[in-house]
């Protein structure tokens, strides 16, 4: 059978040649950071590993008693990979939870949560 070489040689081409890579946007960096104490309350700001779909993305903050935090509509920074939410009320001291989803400019969805405190 001759056939088989190249058969042999098509299995190989198939399996070592390189796949697209289907990513999702991973959390980088967070501001405040993840578990960071701050003295003052900053907008919510999220770096991603890839462009994200802003409209299709959220962000929600709540206090230590689960309350919910008025914060603006997520945007995108000019990177496409970072959101950012103003927050719309004047926080207490006190630990804050961020609770988000994200999807990439690929359609993958991911979400996270975290917290930081809010010094006296």
């Amino acid at each position: 059978m001759q056939f088989r070489p190249a058969l042999l040689l098509l299995a190989a081409a198939v399996l070592l040649s390189p796949l697209p890579a289907f990513a999702h946007a991973q959390l980088l960096k967070a501001v405040p950071g993840v578990g960071t104490t701050v003295t003052t309350a900053p907008s919510i700001t999220l770096a991603f590993s890839e462009p994200v779909e802003p409209a299709f993305c959220g962000i929600a903050l709540s206090d230590a008693a689960g309350k919910t935090v008025p914060l603006g509509k997520p945007a995108s920074a000019a990177d496409k990979a970072t959101l950012v939410a103003a927050v719309k009320a004047r926080l207490a001291p006190g630990t804050y939870t961020v609770t988000w989803h994200a999807v990439s400019v690929d359609t993958h969805r991911t979400q996270g949560t975290f917290a930081f405190t809010l010094a006296p």
